[in-house]
């Protein structure tokens, strides 16, 4: 049975795409050549790109002026920053272990295989870009660009870092991967960081041209948008808060007679459908037409948002909450009388009907 992305639950990655022309060859001279020789030829290819890329001498390295170096803290991650002055001049540069926490969390014995994996690949990328779904969405403008690494020194210390611009590319590499369809379930939450911190650096900087503009930079207090960032990232991680308890798909699969798979993995797609009817199609009048208007399909069938994220926060979600908590007690009731499915949707249909897209007109009653 086919399984996809549903509404509060987590998509699957893309099938692989079989090689074909001089792709084809070269997995086939790959295939008769030793681990061993693999890995060779491909440390080899990554140091000709990387050749030229900043090591080695401190002599020459750049260095961090005292007076700006500073951590930017970013949804409770804090990103060590520098201005540094080197050959290219003055650069504002992040570091690669403030990127990796903000995008990937802490390192984990799976984030330094991909790194491994990555360097016997010959690609050599950094840890929050080390997944190989992600390949297909860099190219080689942002490999020789934000992607090239800055090793710089701060007093004594060396720093491996990039150019601040490489956390919007980053960011928006891990979306056009999820776009795609190409990143696994335990990968999603990742994207959707990355997704936060896109919208939260996008306001950031209309209030910095802003005051710019107006000279009101010259006397804008200290951490002010540092504030200002703090504030939006909160906004956006609120309307990310999970609403679909794991209760409520486990139920689902019980009454089917299927064996629950857990929330890691992909869950079959008409578990889709049965969210659609069980729950957005029973909260109010109109309240699904509306909700698909402002999260609309894309060209690959995903919507960019769950529906349920346009919800207003006052009213929406906790009768979102309410409605979720009367189908689970319907859920438990018919699980501990042994009912099946069809049972279940028979008592929601009499507890909790489909309202449909037309609002009840308060009539008044003809016998009074």
């Amino acid at each position: 049975m086919d399984k996809s992305d549903v509404e509060g639950t987590a998509q699957g990655g893309s099938e692989e795409k079989e090689p074909s022309g001089k792709q084809k060859g070269g997995v086939a001279r790959a295939e008769k050549l030793s681990p061993e020789r693999r890995s060779a030829i491909a440390k080899e290819a990554a140091e000709a790109r990387w050749k030229d890329r900043p090591v080695s001498s401190n002599q020459h390295m750049p260095k961090a002026l005292p007076d700006f170096v500073g951590v930017l803290k970013i949804a409770g991650v804090n990103i060590p920053c520098a201005v540094i002055e080197g050959p290219n001049g003055i650069q504002r540069v992040i570091t690669e272990h403030g990127i990796t926490q903000a995008i990937l969390g802490t390192r984990s014995g799976a984030s330094k295989r991909l790194k491994k994996a990555a360097q016997e690949s010959g690609t050599l990328l950094p840890l929050f870009l080390a997944p190989r779904q992600l390949t297909p969405f860099i190219d080689e403008a942002l490999l020789d660009g934000p992607l090239a690494p800055i090793d710089y020194l701060d007093g004594d210390r060396v720093v491996r870092g990039y150019d601040a611009s490489v956390l919007p590319a980053v960011c928006k590499v891990w979306l056009k991967a999820r776009e795609a369809g190409a990143l696994q379930a335990q990968q999603l939450a990742k994207a959707q960081k990355a997704e936060i911190l896109t919208t939260a650096l996008a306001e950031l900087g209309i209030v910095a041209l802003v005051d710019e503009a107006t000279g009101y930079e010259k006397v804008r207090p200290q951490n002010a948008l540092q504030a200002y960032l703090e504030m939006v990232i909160s906004r956006e991680l609120a309307s990310w808060v999970k609403r679909f308890p794991d209760e409520f798909y486990e139920n689902i699969y019980r009454l089917k007679g299927w064996p629950w798979p857990g929330m890691g993995k992909n869950r079959y797609s008409v578990v889709g459908k049965y969210t659609r009817s069980l729950v957005y199609e029973r909260l109010g009048p109109g309240i699904l037409k509306e909700l698909e208007e402002k999260s609309p399909r894309t060209d690959n069938g995903r919507r960019r948002n769950k529906l349920h994220q346009w919800l207003t926060g006052d009213v929406g979600h906790p009768m979102l909450s309410q409605h979720l908590h009367s189908l689970i007690v319907l859920q438990r009731l018919a699980l501990s009388n042994g009912a099946g499915w069809t049972k279940f949707v028979n008592m929601v249909d009499q507890t909790l009907p489909k309202r449909g897209n037309t609002l009840e007109l308060p009539l008044p009653d003809p016998t009074e």
